[in-house]
């Protein structure tokens, strides 16, 4: 248990350079707080203390500002930097080294259509090993994502995202995809990243352009020609009428 614990603080110190020392993690982080409950809440959960372990959770939840399922799965060195207003569903499932920022969500799309089949059912997204999520993102629905991946912050992910790419948006999109294991404060790695919207827009100008030049070379094509070789104009015919 001590182990783990150290482990925990050091995962924070290594993350945050606001954190000075083990003692000032222990005393003033609300995410070292929610952790270490949601450590003894999930104890009780697996042994049937339901009622009990949802109780002490949500005495976590007034304290922090934090709430975490007793029945959601985390693993080691997790971290919430701020931690206020972040939401992990029952059915949740965090890999190692895993980093929420404030307001994150791990949610199910529709937890409130018929409730009784969904009992049991895996709900809420799984986060694989070393992933980062950006403040206000929401994760809804049972899918992964994926090792070292990297969602921006507000960004609504409803679908797989692969490993080691960066998301953002509404709804997510790929913007960045490479193999990168290096820790990226909220999701965002620092740099120009490329606007999707945009990059289809400069698509799509250069797809009207190639049209353009094709249509013009058609109807060059199909001009008539003299005998000089020049192209000559059509006539306008004069079409007679029965008045």
């Amino acid at each position: 248990m001590f182990k783990l614990i150290r482990q925990e603080i050091d995962a924070m110190i290594a993350r945050d350079p606001a954190a000075r020392s083990r003692m000032e993690i222990a005393l003033c982080y609300p995410a070292f707080h929610a952790i270490m409950g949601y450590r003894g809440t999930h104890w009780l959960w697996q042994r049937g203390f339901r009622v009990t372990a949802r109780f002490v959770s949500q005495i976590f939840r007034w304290l922090t500002g934090i709430e975490i399922h007793p029945g959601a799965q985390i693993g080691k060195r997790f971290f919430i930097d701020h931690g206020m207003g972040v939401v992990i569903g029952e059915t949740a499932e965090i890999g190692d080294d895993v980093t929420l920022y404030q307001g994150v969500t791990l949610g199910g799309t529709s937890p409130s259509v018929n409730s009784d089949g969904q009992r049991g059912l895996k709900r809420h997204p799984t986060l694989e090993d070393g992933v980062i999520i950006g403040s206000g993102a929401q994760i809804l629905g049972p899918f992964t994502v994926r090792k070292n991946a990297r969602v921006g912050g507000n960004a609504v992910v409803l679908s797989e995202v692969p490993e080691g790419a960066t998301v953002v948006g509404i709804p997510a999109k790929v913007v960045r995809q490479e193999a990168d294991d290096r820790f990226c404060a909220y999701g965002t790695p620092i740099g120009d990243l490329p606007d999707p919207v945009a990059r289809a827009l400069e698509e799509l100008g250069r797809e009207v352009k190639d049209l353009r030049d094709h249509v013009a070379k058609l109807e060059a094509d199909q001009a008539p020609v003299g005998a000089a070789g020049e192209v000559v104009a059509d006539k306008p015919r004069i079409v007679a009428s029965s008045e």
